[in-house]
């Protein structure tokens, strides 16, 4: 697992641009410490190295796993920690979007704010082709991070709330105590730019997984 360090700081968390869904509002200021997340999402040869299996539609060593629930995603960290010693987990959902938005910056989609030029960013609805593609192969964002927006939604630590936003932390939120519902973000191949924005947010049940949703990991700085 390759991770960048990320400095922490403060920023505008939520639907900057107002062109959002209602979940995405208001917009609130939020704190973060530092934290390292991996370059790349989990691939489906990190899976099958930790887990043995192959649970994606796709195919490709280099290309994200897909097809994962929630659920599962946690069995791999365990896995992966008892093996490396190390603490990954799931970013929460403010680490995920202020490294998104290249540390907290005002870009509507992860290394850009022109959508002209998100497909030089991210693999989306328009130039996908319908599938997933191998890790890396865009550019990344200002933080050295690929494929944050599109290719595979990403599962976070969080439950989702509707209305979260309203009442949320400012120093590292963690998310609602309980819930139903697991938070993705980022979008996938089979959004269009709307969906694929840095502030939407998807959700389903922790134990659901479709052929467009993945993960990627963060670890305290100090590992």
């Amino acid at each position: 697992m390759v991770v960048v360090p990320i400095k922490g700081g403060c920023f505008q968390m939520g639907d900057t641009f107002s062109d959002g869904y209602k979940s995405e509002k208001p917009a609130h200021e939020v704190c973060l410490g530092d934290f390292s997340i991996g370059k790349y999402l989990v691939t489906q040869a990190q899976w099958k190295a930790v887990m043995g299996t192959k649970p994606s539609v796709f195919s490709g060593d280099r290309s994200p796993v897909d097809s994962v629930s929630w659920d599962e995603a946690q069995q791999f960290i365990l896995k992966l920690n008892a093996v490396t010693g190390m603490q990954y987990r799931l970013p929460t959902e403010a680490e995920w979007e202020y490294a998104a938005r290249s540390g907290g910056r005002q870009e509507e989609w992860s290394g850009t704010g022109d959508e002209a030029m998100l497909g030089d960013y991210a693999w989306y609805g328009i130039n996908s082709g319908e599938a997933t593609h191998e890790v890396g192969t865009k550019k990344p964002n200002s933080l050295g991070l690929y494929d944050m927006t599109g290719n595979v939604w990403e599962w976070v630590q969080d439950w989702y709330e509707d209305v979260y936003y309203e009442g949320t932390p400012r120093v590292n939120p963690k998310g609602p105590i309980t819930g139903s519902r697991r938070v993705m973000r980022g979008g996938s191949w089979r959004g269009a730019a709307g969906i694929v924005r840095a502030a939407s947010r998807g959700y389903l049940a922790p134990t659901r997984r479709y052929y467009d949703i993945g993960f990627r990991l963060v670890c305290p700085t100090e590992s």
